[in-house]
């Protein structure tokens, strides 16, 4: 039997897999040397051996790699004068959840890296946790965190949203509270995102169903489909932001615990006493329950269009079912005069084609028999007229 430590790919494997179980400490085996182990030395060759030598490499580096991003949050933060303090900072979930008394759990759908559809608007003892669309910010009495999304750093939407919150906490003039500000600015962004993308999408839908009435084409259908369901995608995403702020609004609890500085303060309020809050919620709600509307009336539209345009394909089907009908009904017809004349056109002894008036007698025969089957038929067939 060959030595294995002659061989440089079994060197460099076992050397690799003695890396990665050093690496895991408390884990007696590593996946790879149990595969090793159960596969067998004389079943893995040469190739086979380097090949798993570079899987477990890679692992290795995913692993390291994922340890150290995974536990990391990236976050803007904003003081208490509305200043930026913090762009794009690193900041460890523990330290959040410690410095904010916050669960892990409360972190976990800000922290995902697929775009949540569900909003939601969560209170704790210290903050208040917003997921709106594009928005997951974290606001207390005298900071707002703000968790920046991959690639949302570069956009216009959140330049323009950092803006306008860094503008309304510094405006101390409305007489709002600080988080009052904060959550002003974020639904603020969230109702102009919505009606942008709701006036770009009903543009598209608008033009599209007007050239529609001029001309039915297959690939304008077919982007009709698309819009339709681009539409409903949007309308859904409306409704969820809209439900998540009634939501909040039918708790009396949340709204009250919502007071942050009072908090801070320790001013106590009554459960009922969030009048100021509820007006803001409600302005927004409504807001948002137009939008909605809006898109509902759209996509009202939308269908119409596809109904009247699957009726017009559908008799135009019909003028075509209907036209094949009378163009069998016309071969039938054809068919019985070529019959009589096929049997008289036998090759047998009749005596007829001794009359010099027996071609003629066939041939106006065979004609009538054709068109009297020909009229038949087609006086029971529907008349069916195709819609342009």
């Amino acid at each position: 039997m060959p030595d294995p430590s002659r061989n440089p790919i079994k060197r460099a494997s076992t050397s690799t897999l003695n890396e990665y179980t050093s690496w895991k400490g408390t884990r007696a085996m590593s996946w790879a040397t149990r595969l090793n182990s159960w596969l067998g030395e004389s079943f893995l060759g040469p190739a086979d051996g380097q090949e798993e030598a570079a899987k477990v490499a890679i692992l290795e580096k995913a692993m390291k790699s994922r340890q150290q991003t995974d536990l990391m949050l990236r976050c803007t933060v904003l003081d208490a004068e509305g200043n930026v303090k913090t762009i794009s900072g690193q900041f460890k979930r523990s330290d959040l959840c410690s410095e904010h008394r916050l669960n892990p759990r409360d972190l976990r759908k800000i922290d995902s890296r697929i775009p949540n559809l569900v909003p939601t608007i969560l209170v704790r003892w210290e903050a208040i946790l917003v997921n709106v669309l594009h928005i997951r910010a974290l606001v207390k009495a005298d900071a707002v965190i703000l968790f920046d999304t991959y690639g949302s750093t570069d956009s216009r939407l959140h330049s323009v949203f950092l803006y306008h919150l860094e503008h309304n906490l510094k405006s101390k003039g409305s007489g709002l509270p600080y988080e009052f500000r904060a959550l002003e600015s974020i639904f603020l962004s969230v109702v102009s995102a919505l009606e942008a993308e709701m006036v770009f999408i009903r543009n598209l839908v608008g033009g599209l169903l007007a050239e529609l009435e001029d001309d039915i084409d297959h690939d304008k259908f077919k982007r009709l489909l698309h819009y339709s369901r681009r539409l409903a995608s949007f309308q859904n995403r409306a409704k969820l932001v809209e439900e998540a702020i009634e939501e909040v609004l039918e708790q009396d609890e949340d709204l009250a615990a919502m007071y942050l500085t009072d908090k801070k303060n320790d001013i106590e309020r009554k459960p009922n006493d969030h009048d100021e809050l509820e007006v803001l919620f409600e302005t927004f709600s409504k807001q948002v329950e137009e939008i909605v509307n809006e898109a509902e009336n759209t996509q009202s539209n939308v269908q119409s269009t596809q109904e009247i345009v699957e009726l017009i394909l559908d008799s135009n089907r019909n003028a075509l079912l209907a036209l094949d009908l009378k163009v069998s009904i016309g071969t039938m017809g054809i068919g019985m005069g070529a019959l009589i004349a096929g049997l008289f056109g036998m090759n047998l002894a009749s005596h007829i084609e001794e009359s010099p008036y027996a071609f003629i007698a066939m041939s106006v025969l065979s004609s009538a028999v054709a068109l009297l089957v020909s009229w038949a038929g087609l006086r029971r067939c529907p008349l069916v007229a195709p819609i342009y």
